[in-house]
């Protein structure tokens, strides 16, 4: 997420152009999230970078979400930081990576989406720290409303409706 993000579609007067703030600068920040979207819950960290070390971080936020006696199955694409070989995975979660080129099965795509069309788009952000305010907002408004993760989140497929 960052100060180049997208301009989305607006409700505007037909005949009339509404305009929609564009920014030319470069700050951003990464959003490392999961959701359950059985349970209608969220884990994220907002970090500013995107490497392993960071997916480390982001397991053991996950990890301490998940309810005691159970386990959670994650799944991921096969970004380099998802699957590198110093990964630490704790011991009450299991790493799914998802076939190749198949964004549309993965949840996250569908949440990273809602967000930004939502809460993150056609805005100018001051500097980073604004940035980084923004993202924790609409993560916290997204976790606080648990049927929204469940109906952005559940899938026929992964859920056996």
């Amino acid at each position: 997420m960052g100060q180049k993000n997208g301009i989305t579609r607006r409700w505007a007067r037909r005949g009339t152009r509404p305009s929609a703030p564009q920014d030319l600068r470069y700050a951003s920040t990464y959003i490392f999230g999961a959701v359950c979207p059985q349970d209608g819950k969220g884990a994220a960290l907002v970090l500013p970078f995107c490497n392993t070390a960071a997916m480390n971080l982001h397991l053991a936020e996950i990890s301490t979400m998940v309810s005691p006696g159970r386990h959670a199955v994650l799944l991921l694409d096969q970004a380099g930081w998802h699957l590198a070989a110093d990964v630490a995975v704790p011991d009450n979660i299991t790493l799914l990576p998802l076939p190749p080129k198949c964004p549309e099965l993965n949840v996250m795509e569908n949440v990273w989406q809602f967000m930004r069309d939502n809460w993150l788009s056609n805005r100018i952000f001051q500097d980073h720290d604004d940035i980084v305010a923004h993202c924790c907002r609409a993560w916290n408004t997204l976790v606080e409303q648990p049927w929204r993760i469940m109906s952005i989140g559940l899938r026929e497929w992964a859920h056996g409706f």
